[in-house]
């Protein structure tokens, strides 16, 4: 069974949500990103979103275009953050999701961009810019070999394509809780819980939702009506006090420690 659906089963018969922090792969450096999530798991988060760095992002706000930069400078590379998840692979086995540019998957061939991913140790793929209606070779190779593609609902989406979405979603939804790109914001938006609800009529697959989660009062409120929290902006803001400096041992519990709060009120 993949690493996704093993966690989301546990977590529903204990009646909880799934905590997933994003953090972009090489930002500043890949020893540190496996070093914070090793602290983030530490610090009871669920699942990883892991994003690749890309030059041209698609729904990312400029706190997260700022860590792609970073990133992309320092010469990361798809093929180093495989290698850095495969090494993590002798530590956790906790699952980690990673945000692409599908640019960057079908460069390769989606066959073979799965196939290392999976060599990897990924569990899936999170792709904002491919529309659900023409992923159909990269949803069958995935399901195949039991690798999840991670579907977006916008609230702009209509009941019609949130139910094609639906059913296509491997592993589980992402709802995109505000119209616009990511990014810290000072509430949630009041037709989430009315959209997640609907989507539970649609689908029995796990509904997560990120865009705009940035405090443990925005992630307790999520928590309670969703199977998952998403937060990224927020953290990798509180990443970006020390961007230009070194990440030591007490830097990673300080990030690990802001973690901590957010997982307690999502699970609260």
């Amino acid at each position: 069974m993949n690493r996704v659906d093993k966690k989301f089963r546990e977590l529903r018969s204990q009646k909880k949500p799934a905590f997933i922090p994003f953090i972009t792969a090489g930002d500043p450096d890949l020893q540190t990103t496996r070093d914070l999530i090793l602290e983030f798991e530490k610090r009871g988060a669920d699942i990883i979103e892991l994003g690749i760095p890309f030059s041209d992002p698609i729904a990312d706000g400029p706190i997260i275009q700022a860590s792609y930069h970073r990133a992309l400078v320092k010469g990361v590379k798809v093929a180093n953050v495989f290698d850095m998840v495969a090494k993590l692979r002798s530590e956790s086995e906790i699952p980690i999701v990673s945000m692409v540019s599908y640019s960057i998957v079908f460069k390769g061939g989606c066959e073979r961009f799965v196939e290392k991913a999976i060599q990897a140790g990924l569990d899936g793929l999170t792709i904002p810019d491919l529309p659900v209606e023409e992923n159909d070779e990269l949803f069958e190779i995935a399901r195949k070999k039991d690798f999840k593609i991670v579907c977006f609902v916008a609230p702009t989406t209509t009941d019609q394509r949130m139910a094609l979405i639906a059913r296509k979603s491997q592993g589980f939804l992402y709802y995109i809780s505000v119209v616009g790109i990511t990014g810290i914001r000072d509430k949630i938006s009041e037709d989430v819980v009315q959209n997640i609800n609907k989507l539970k009529q649609m689908t029995n697959i796990p509904i997560a939702v990120g865009f705009g989660v940035s405090t443990p009062e925005h992630a307790k409120l999520i928590g309670r009506v969703s199977d998952g929290v998403i937060v990224g902006s927020a953290i990798v803001k509180e990443m970006e006090k020390h961007a230009n400096g070194f990440f030591d041992k007490k830097t990673i519990k300080s990030i690990g420690e802001f973690v901590g709060a957010l997982v307690r009120g999502a699970k609260d």
